[in-house]
């Protein structure tokens, strides 16, 4: 009788545990930031972790699930979407690859002191064009099967599996309230959404003004800020001044189209500015942008479809990523509010800090500086050809001990 009594008042405390922290949320505009880690010279999780708290920064969404990373989140109460890439959605179409995934990168943190995971994210921008299709049947039952591996680990009331998706899965329309999913991904779309519905996930998509700017020369600057000095777009009864509204309310409005969505959850899985790489990427820009973004959330005006309302959303990025590639632009490696080594890169005023602009990251140990010196006088030793020669040979030299010329 003790034993069933003690299991009730622990699932009692443990539900009213995560009840609290899912109103907080609720009622809060937390700042949420992607921390990518593609960069030559990453910063320690232990001092981004810092960095995160100095700036109160309460969210984060991580590409992948590094066991560093999520071991030095541990104890901070930081919300955590973590994210399981593309080249693994295909082992997830297995329950069995599922269940062996979350059970190795979300329940073994989910516990006293654990990491606080909110969300899995299941792929990134899975449906982007440039991707020819290749995750078209892989992305929907990856997602079931995340999914049903949290609820049979018992974490589906408190972890939830969601799609980030790129913002070109909606259909070009001239005006928002006209706006669909696109044509060739419909079907699936409506399966994600009535599947994330019923289960009581968010509909994660990604939101790129600058990315407007950038594929349409004739794009009208100010209309990719907040600053309302562009000519509005006037839809119906919906009037817009800025680009992001637009968007976001062309996903309300193509959520709308397969059933009766148009309230759920959504949740702003990138947005920010980049400061170089293109000629509209620089920190003037920049800062103007996220400045104006936060005090837009902050102020809960919402959008012109969704009025007064808290709009959830992860800036991209925390830091810049050196490694990136750069097919898409230059700019790719410079989405970060701060520099490779936690240097804020323009003052921006973050939420809840009465005013305080970015702080820089502490205790970064830098390489001794150190100057190689000319010397006019010596002597420029050029290898022979016979010197290369033999150089290449000690080098290439296989497993079997035979070498390859």
């Amino acid at each position: 009788m003790r034993s069933n009594r003690a299991e009730v008042w622990w699932a009692l405390c443990t539900y009213i545990f995560w009840l609290s922290k899912m109103m907080i949320a609720q009622h809060s505009h937390a700042l949420g930031v992607n921390w990518g880690m593609q960069a030559s010279h990453p910063l320690p999780p232990a001092t981004v972790v810092q960095l995160l708290k100095a700036n109160g920064i309460s969210k984060v969404k991580l590409f992948e699930a590094n066991s560093r990373v999520l071991n030095a989140l541990a104890n901070t109460d930081i919300e955590i979407m973590v994210g399981l890439p593309n080249d693994l959605l295909l082992a997830m179409t297995d329950l069995a690859q599922a269940t062996a995934w979350v059970r190795d990168n979300v329940a073994r943190y989910m516990h006293e002191n654990g990491v606080n995971i909110k969300y899995v994210a299941v792929g990134n921008e899975p449906f982007l064009k440039t991707y020819n299709n290749v995750n078209l049947k892989t992305t929907y039952p990856a997602l079931v099967n995340i999914q049903r591996a949290l609820n049979a680990a018992r974490l589906g009331d408190q972890v939830k599996a969601t799609v980030p998706m790129n913002a070109d899965i909606i259909q070009s329309a001239r005006l928002p309230s006209a706006s669909t999913f696109r044509p060739d991904i419909a079907d699936l779309m409506a399966q994600i959404v009535t599947f994330l519905s019923q289960n009581g996930s968010p509909f994660t998509i990604n939101i790129y003004p600058f990315i407007s700017l950038y594929n349409d020369p004739h794009f009208p600057v100010d209309y990719a800020f907040f600053d309302q000095t562009s000519s509005p777009v006037v839809d119906g009864v919906y009037v817009y001044h800025n680009v992001f509204d637009a968007s976001y309310d062309s996903l309300v409005a193509a959520l709308n189209t397969v059933g009766p969505y148009e309230t759920m959850s959504i949740v702003v899985g990138e947005i920010g500015w980049p400061t170089d790489g293109n000629v509209n990427a620089n920190i003037g820009y920049a800062k103007r942008f996220n400045q104006g973004f936060l005090k837009h959330v902050a102020s809960k005006v919402g959008t012109p479809r969704r009025p007064n309302s808290l709009i959830q959303f992860y800036l991209f990025s925390l830091i810049d990523e050196d490694l990136k590639l750069i097919v898409p632009g230059n700019f790719e490696r410079h989405w970060g509010i701060f520099q490779y080594d936690g240097r804020p890169k323009y003052a921006l005023s973050l939420p809840d800090t009465n005013g305080q602009n970015l702080t820089e990251a502490s205790g970064v140990r830098y390489l001794t500086r150190e100057w190689c010196v000319f010397n006019p006088n010596g002597a420029l030793a050029i290898p022979t050809w016979m010197q290369l020669r033999m150089h290449r040979m000690r080098l290439i030299i296989t497993f079997n001990g035979r070498i390859k010329l």
